[in-house]
């Protein structure tokens, strides 16, 4: 007769805080229906069904590590708490941001370069491809295929509603994309 090793719940969520991956993902597929119940409560939100899963599992990731069944509360409590307060911290923030005003954003001003009238030097040439590709390798290296294509095309004039149309995607998807390009790239010299 074999034995099989069947863990506890608090064995799981033990190893999994412990760095055992194998544990971690029993844990997340064991508990991913928590985020998901959580997320039906605020689809008539402004986030995407699909951010909200992903603040939800942001919340029971934490939830994994951070559980001390030594403080009285079950696993189920804790995480369903820690997967709302993920959730609202992210819509909280959303509506922050909307409400910005638009007098705190600056406006986009053409510079005539030296190379727009014809007059270019060898030197402005090279700097300028130089530019370029330092330029290149920050955006590949900061965003995602996803992100790079969406900057790239709002960069050439696309529409959100083009662009969406273009990659498959919800305008929202292609704000939200916008929105994580500006915060990756601020702060990042060139």
């Amino acid at each position: 007769m074999s034995e099989f090793n069947i863990k506890t719940n608090d064995e799981i969520l033990s190893n999994a805080q412990s760095g055992d991956n194998v544990q971690m993902e029993i844990a997340i597929e064991k508990y991913r229906p928590f985020v998901e119940l959580a997320a039906l409560k605020y689809k008539d939100s402004p986030l995407e069904y699909e951010d909200i899963i992903q603040e939800g599992m942001i919340g029971l990731l934490a939830a994994i590590k951070s559980y001390d069944s030594k403080k009285g509360a079950s696993f189920k409590t804790y995480a369903k708490i820690c997967i709302d307060n993920s959730i609202q911290t992210a819509l909280r923030k959303f509506n922050r941001q909307k409400d910005i005003p638009a007098q705190n954003f600056i406006e986009y001003q053409e510079e005539e370069l030296p190379f727009q009238n014809g007059a270019a030097s060898a030197e402005d040439i090279v700097i300028a491809q130089e530019s370029v590709s330092l330029l290149t390798k920050v955006l590949h290296e900061n965003l995602s295929d996803f992100e790079n294509e969406v900057l790239r095309l709002h960069i050439v004039g696309c529409s959100y509603n083009e662009i969406a149309k273009r990659l498959c995607k919800t305008p929202k998807a292609i704000d939200n994309a916008l929105q994580r390009v500006r915060k990756k790239l601020t702060g990042i010299s060139l």
